[in-house]
């Protein structure tokens, strides 16, 4: 049977606490940081060579599907209560709303070091160390909204903007495509600055910290994040019936784009699954 995923905004306090223990558990027991290190082993670029799995290509929906369910699976050994909880960043858009209390996780980062320290995520509290790219300390850090250089989260607007777009992904399938739901989920746009994040992206940039870049996974506010772009993804699909994944077929030999994405029927790194198995996770777990 199907378990729901529920909006951050509607859990109990008996919810936010079993999902924080769960968490902290996982910590704990030094399973988290494996999460951490794939996330950044995973983090290819368009500047780079080889296969990209997680990001800039097509793959960046159903890699993250995946990886939000093995940790979803490893929370649940722990408490067969708990699922990922999904942030709507389109509706709450302060960092003095929900998921930034003190019950859940934590608030922002203090001015001078952007260290948080409220919440059970606070370096104080002894529960979250940060082992994994370590730069300038050990702790979680955030930068809400960027103080310095004020950004807003992405709007309702924006969000119904790449729902709209009835093709999955297009040719040359990387940052650079203007058209295609992936790439304008996944927010790469031209231009420089603030002006080139949309989106997936923006919000990365809009909670700052230890969101920035690969490790973004130090923040436990990457579960919630990716949930809910993941339901933007079966938002899609019932909004397109029909619509696939794509590319279907591997890019050509000789193409630029050989051996350097994901096909729909092509194992997926690191799992032994396929784009194609992933598009309906319906029998698994469901969103309210």
């Amino acid at each position: 049977m199907a378990y729901t995923r529920k909006d951050v905004s509607t859990l109990t306090a008996t919810e936010k606490r079993r999902f924080v223990r769960a968490l902290l558990e996982l910590k704990r027991r030094g399973e988290y940081d494996d999460y951490v290190r794939m996330h950044i082993e995973y983090y290819t670029s368009d500047g780079e060579d080889g296969l990209r799995t997680a990001h800039m290509a097509p793959s960046f929906l159903p890699w993250h599907r995946k990886f939000v369910l093995e940790l979803e699976r490893a929370l649940r050994r722990i408490d067969d209560s708990v699922t990922v909880p999904y942030w709507d960043w389109t509706h709450l858009r302060s960092a003095r709303s929900l998921p930034w209390s003190d019950d859940l996780l934590g608030g922002n980062g203090r001015s001078w070091d952007q260290q948080v320290t409220t919440g059970p995520f606070a370096y104080r509290e002894g529960n979250w160390t940060i082992k994994e790219n370590v730069t300038d300390g050990r702790f979680l850090t955030r930068d809400l909204g960027r103080a310095r250089d004020p950004l807003e989260l992405p709007t309702r607007t924006e969000l119904e903007a790449a729902l709209n777009d009835p093709v999955y992904d297009v040719s040359p399938w990387d940052s650079t495509v203007t058209r295609g739901f992936r790439n304008k989920l996944e927010g790469w746009g031209t231009g420089r600055g603030s002006a080139s994040w949309h989106t997936h992206n923006r919000v990365h940039r809009w909670v700052g910290g230890v969101m920035l870049g690969g490790a973004s996974v130090n923040d436990p506010v990457f579960w919630l994040h990716h949930a809910f772009i993941d339901l933007q993804w079966t938002r899609w699909q019932q909004r397109h019936r029909g619509a696939a994944y794509q590319p279907e077929r591997p890019p050509a030999r000789g193409t630029a784009q050989y051996r350097r994405v994901v096909a729909r029927y092509e194992k997926l790194p690191p799992w032994d699954v396929t784009p194609d198995s992933l598009q309906d996770v319906s029998r698994i777990y469901r969103y309210v």
